[in-house]
């Protein structure tokens, strides 16, 4: 289950690097997601804004979800959770002898 659920995590953290590059910027960026207004492209400007800022936040969220799943599904395991949980403690010795002055 959660081979799934992280493999599924990894391709919406990828989509939503995609559609967070193609949104235009101030200066530009990549922003090949509309064209002129004159109607050369498929979506106007404003349209294409719409869709990409929902597409982003609907991305968003569901990233946000399966992190939360993912978290949960992992805190049910019994794998130690720390280094410190996974080493045994080592003991401190006293001195066979006792120091001469």
């Amino acid at each position: 289950m959660i081979q799934i659920v992280l493999t599924i995590h990894i391709l919406l953290a990828a989509s939503l690097v995609v559609v967070v590059l193609l949104q235009r910027s101030e200066g530009g960026g990549l922003g090949i997601g509309g064209g002129g207004g004159g109607g050369g492209g498929m979506m106007t400007s404003r349209g294409a804004a719409n869709l990409l800022s929902r597409s982003t936040g609907m991305l968003g969220a569901a990233f946000f979800a399966t992190s939360l799943g993912l978290a949960i599904l992992t805190s049910g395991s019994n794998a130690p959770t720390s280094i410190i949980d996974s080493t045994a403690p080592v003991e401190a010795s006293e001195p066979s002898a006792p120091l001469a002055r």
